[in-house]
């Protein structure tokens, strides 16, 4: 019976395809087509007039409403200020042409303007837009904005807007009496939502030399967090900046900033914002003050766009300086495993935990015991000497044992120094050295202790005075900007002069007469070469230092281990010369 049935329905069909020409040529045939009706509005109207009662018209389709063109017939500009800037907006982009501090100066002693004018023509201005299609990028950034204003003095709110056939645009600014601007900007492209990140596209206006860019990075924070992106000079940077690199989110806020200013983004939806990186080369005179000098530096100039991958973005950004109390007064939501504002901007390096203390130390010195800060680096490197005296005193002994302790070790030296290297015998000196040198208390791991000890401080003070804005033009007696090269090379001059005497004072334990001689030749010269730019600060810092250990050391060189180890050392001398 299946196959039965499966046999009928294929001769049906069978059927049915050898007769469908002829249904199609005798069949019914289908209703003639209308004629077609113009599709000018007149005759749409006539159609209509005339169509049968009771049928209803045809939809007809209606044209997009025009857009409303919104642009600006001229350029202008527009001042918002507060008691901490100045910023003049223009309405040709509508973005930043100057932003200055009004508490900072430049080396002028004119108030500090933040906007790099060089880069900035070169490569964009503040609160400009980003967008990967450069030439919508190049619109958005030149097109004359429609501005509106609330005023000049914060609390102020500043809009921006353009539109035409294609593209719309808003743009708005909110200020009140803090560094914090809230930001908020739209771009749409036929009446779809596009990316265009606000961005601080072009380093900033302190940066005149080569060092001053240099210090330039860009950092980002997610919970406790932090990346820096430095450029390759760096001894241990994390990643290196690529420009147009897109760094998608979660970020609480990402910053780009040189030694001692930050323009920081804290967006509002932190899971969905992306950092694009911005890296641009700029051509500056090697010797500003030498207009005969026609040599030219490259440098990087760093820059940041911050913003909303899926809509319109909404921020906050901090503009002003990297100063710990204005850095913490910003709070920043979310933040989980470390303090919930921007004080991490300040990279006080690996060693942080020490330098931010000696910072706070520092600061409380000069506001509470003496209102300058060389004088106050000068107390503050005193109490450290003081406190790190038992180190010395510790290393003192240690050479003096070392110093008892050579003429047994170079009577061992000696006795196996018919073997070679390869021979099994020359493991047992190794062994007997040791094994006097346990008998006599002798260690070398204790031995550098002292040194160890020291170094931390050593590099943590020096990483806390090259970050820490408020010796930015602080002056102290000759030296007008403790931030700054010593004028006249006193202080490097001066670590030389002082390193040499603390050589020739300090007795080194094991160490050959002629390689102390020129150990006490060569290590100042050394330091003084990497101290001959270095900030006045730190130089100050470390003749002090020295100085001070000078004054320890010859208080216990006429201490009786002091004679001791001195008579030690002589007597040695002298059968060398022998």
């Amino acid at each position: 019976m299946e196959r039965k049935l499966l046999l009928i329905f294929a001769l049906t069909f069978l059927v049915i395809i050898i007769f469908q020409p002829l249904l199609k040529k005798y069949g019914p045939q289908p209703p003639p087509a209308k004629p077609e009706i113009s599709q000018t509005a007149p005759q749409q109207n006539q159609a209509q007039a005339t169509a049968p009662t009771g049928v209803a018209p045809a939809p007809q389709k209606t044209a997009p409403p025009p857009v409303v063109s919104r642009q600006a017939s001229s350029e202008t500009e527009t001042v918002i200020e507060n008691s901490l800037y100045r910023i003049v907006f223009t309405n040709r982009g509508g973005q930043v042409k100057s932003w200055v501090l009004k508490k900072y100066t430049d080396e002028k002693g004119n108030p500090l303007e933040l906007v790099n004018a060089l880069a900035s023509a070169k490569y964009g201005y503040p609160l400009s837009l980003w967008s990967y299609d450069e030439n919508l990028r190049n619109k958005l950034n030149s097109v004359l904005y429609v501005a509106a204003s609330t005023g000049s003095s914060a609390p102020a709110e500043i809009t921006f807007e353009y539109a035409d056939g294609d593209v719309a645009v808003q743009k708005r600014c909110r200020f009140d009496h803090s560094y914090v601007v809230e930001v908020k900007t739209s771009v749409q492209v036929k009446g779809a939502e596009v990316t265009a990140f606000p961005m601080w596209p072009s380093g900033f206006g302190d940066q005149s030399s080569a060092s001053t860019f240099a210090s330039s990075q860009i950092a980002f924070q997610y919970d406790s967090k932090v990346e820096r992106l430095a450029s390759s000079w760096t001894v241990l940077p994390s990643i290196k900046v690529i420009g147009g690199n897109t760094i998608p989110g979660p970020f609480h806020w990402a910053a780009v900033s040189d030694q001692y200013f930050t323009a920081a983004f804290i967006p509002l939806d932190p899971q969905n914002a992306a950092l694009v990186t911005l890296r641009s080369l700029l051509e500056i005179p090697h010797n500003p003050s030498d207009p005969s000098d026609k040599r030219q530096d490259k440098l990087d100039v760093y820059g940041a766009a911050v913003g909303n991958l899926k809509g319109a973005t909404t921020a906050r950004l901090y503009v002003g300086p990297k100063a710990l109390a204005d850095l913490e007064s910003v709070p920043v939501p979310g933040i989980t495993g470390a303090e919930p504002n921007l004080r991490a901007i300040v990279d006080f390096g690996w060693l942080g935990y020490i330098a931010r203390p000696l910072f706070l130390w520092l600061k409380w010195t000069y506001n509470h015991i003496v209102p300058n800060w060389g004088w106050a680096i000068l107390l503050q490197t005193l109490i450290i000497n003081v406190a790190l005296l038992p180190l010395r005193i510790s290393n003192m002994k240690y050479m003096f044992r070392v110093q008892k302790l050579q003429p047994q070790l170079k009577v061992l030296q000696e006795k196996y120094k018919k073997y070679n290297m390869r021979d099994p015998r020359k493991q047992e000196v190794q062994k007997e050295m040791w094994a006097l040198q346990q008998k006599e208390g002798v260690n070398p791991v204790t031995g550098c202790l002292p040194m160890l000890i020291q170094m931390p401080f050593l590099f943590a003070y020096y990483r806390m005075l090259g970050v820490a804005i408020d010796l930015r033009h602080a002056s102290w007696l000759w030296i007008h900007d403790l931030s700054a090269p010593d004028p006249w090379h006193v202080l490097p001059i001066a670590i030389i002069l002082t390193m040499f005497i603390m050589q020739r004072m300090t007795p080194q334990g094991g160490m050959d007469p002629a390689q102390q001689k020129m150990m006490n030749i060569m290590m100042p010269g050394l330091m003084g070469v990497m101290f001959w730019n270095l900030a006045a600060g730190l130089c100050l810092y470390f003749s002090a230092g020295n100085l001070i250990g000078i004054a320890q050391q010859l208080i216990m060189n006429r201490t009786a281990l002091g004679r001791e180890i001195r008579e030690l050392a002589e007597k040695r001398a002298r059968k060398k010369e022998k």
